[in-house]
């Protein structure tokens, strides 16, 4: 009898659709989450039951609305795409893919049940962020172990917490690079997801982020930390670009105020304009597929920043999504372990 392995992909999730309604609920879940807002449960609860959701879910609504195409949710579609690419990487009776999302649908309960019905004897979880986050990859394990937590018997589980630096996910990037030469513009960005300076902190023995080498090297004390991963990551893509140091600059996008990683991308992109850029290349190497971060905040809010402070234009570069590369990198995390 050979042995069944079941492939959990999770990315981070999105409304069921851009009504109001929806989006309240998304937002609801995703912001009470205490590795996401990680301060006391009640300062927490007023927060964003009391002050964020209520306030922010219709203008939260009206982006989502600018997002949405046909197929619906794009990350959504998208990791149907994935799965389905993936799952043509295997024999469905050995292996099979399943997709959730970490909020909201399709729920990690549901994709579990599903799992849990097929009685796989391994079972591999990805959490579709390279770079590991508390805040994501960590919120995925935990969610997935809670979820698991009721059964009475367990197929042998391994999470992948992080790919920053395979080989095949920085070559699908540089793919992506190739599409565009850096060389006709006057900046290249690399734009990830911002974090609370906080979070970084709690990797740390010394609780202290700020005390070690992240832009420059990764090491046994910072190999967790987001901030050293996402520098790891550029320096991968850029070595293989060519591009020299003084044309890139590495920035943290969606603050949420101050305290937050540092340089914003929002303001490196106005100083750009405000010194005389007039063409920005910009990657955002933290999603694996083009979602509201980046086709809505970098294609759009991004752009017209860059133009009321005298920039033309911000070249987005197209994320993973179902790239032919990025599906060989996932089959390699299934199949060899990091």
């Amino acid at each position: 009898m050979k042995k069944k392995t079941a492939v959990l992909l999770v990315n981070l999730g999105s409304p069921d659709s851009p009504a109001p309604k929806d989006v309240y609920r998304y937002l609801t879940e995703f912001l009470n989450d205490p590795r996401v807002i990680d301060i006391n449960w009640l300062g927490r609860k007023i927060l964003v039951n009391g002050i964020i959701v209520p306030f922010r879910h219709r203008k939260s609504a009206a982006i989502y609305k600018k997002l949405w195409t046909e197929n619906g949710s794009p990350l959504i579609h998208s990791g149907r795409q994935v799965q389905q690419l993936l799952q043509e990487k295997f024999d469905r009776d050995e292996t099979r893919v399943f997709l959730a999302m970490r909020y909201q649908n399709p729920s990690i309960a549901s994709a579990l049940e599903s799992i849990r019905d097929w009685e796989p004897h391994d079972m591999v979880v990805i959490p579709l962020f390279p770079q590991y986050a508390s805040a994501s990859t960590g919120s995925v394990i935990e969610k997935v172990m809670d979820e698991m937590k009721s059964w009475w018997t367990f197929p042998n589980v391994r999470f992948v917490t992080q790919f920053y630096d395979h080989p095949l996910f920085i070559k699908a990037f540089v793919e992506r690079g190739r599409a565009y030469d850096w060389k006709e513009y006057d900046h290249v960005l690399f734009s990830y997801h911002g974090l609370p300076e906080r979070q970084l902190d709690k990797i740390y023995k010394d609780n202290m982020c700020r005390n070690h080498s992240c832009e420059h090297e990764i090491n046994d004390e910072n190999k967790l930390c987001y901030k050293a991963t996402c520098y790891a990551t550029t320096r991968s893509i850029v070595e293989q670009l060519g591009i020299p140091e003084d044309k890139y600059t590495v920035c943290f996008q969606s603050r949420l105020g101050r305290g937050w990683i540092e340089p914003f991308s929002d303001e490196v992109i106005e100083e750009q304009g405000k010194q005389g850029a007039k063409k920005l290349l910009v990657f955002s190497p933290a999603f694996v597929a083009d979602c509201l971060e980046t086709t809505i905040e970098i294609g759009d809010e991004y752009q017209e920043l860059f133009e009321e402070n005298g920039g033309e234009h911000v070249q987005l570069v197209s994320s993973l999504n179902e790239s032919s590369t990025w599906i060989d990198c996932l089959e390699d995390l299934v199949k060899n372990p990091q």
